[in-house]
C-alpha cells in the first residue's frame, strides 16, 4: 500500500494517520511504536519530520505567532539538596 504522506515510507498510510495521532496526543514513540507495531527508532523519525513540518509551516506565516499562545512553568534538573555546599557535600 503507498503512502502518500511520506513518499519513502516503508508502512502504510494508516499506521501513518496513527502516529499523527498520537503525535498530536503527546504520546512518546515507544508508546507510539506499539500501536502502530512499528520500530521506536522509526518513530522517532516520523515524529521529527512532523516537528520540522510544524516548524516550516509556522516560518511561512512571517515567524510570528498567531493566536493565543499557552506556556507552561517548568523546571527541569535536579532538585535542590539543602545543606553543605561544594566539593565532598555531605548527603
Amino acid at each position: 500500500m503507498k503512502n502518500r504522506y511520506l513518499k519513502v515510507a516503508h508502512f502504510s498510510e494508516t499506521k501513518f494517520r496513527i502516529l499523527s495521532k498520537c503525535f498530536s496526543q503527546d504520546l512518546p514513540a515507544t508508546t507510539a511504536s506499539l500501536f502502530c507495531n512499528l520500530n521506536r527508532n522509526t518513530v522517532q523519525r516520523v515524529y521529527t519530520l512532523l516537528r520540522h513540518r510544524l516548524v516550516k509551516m509556522s516560518l511561512q506565516d512571517g515567524g510570528r505567532f498567531a493566536g493565543e499562545v499557552e506556556v507552561d512553568e517548568s523546571y527541569f534538573g535536579p532538585r535542590r539538596v539543602r545543606g553543605k555546599r561544594g566539593r565532598g557535600a555531605a548527603g
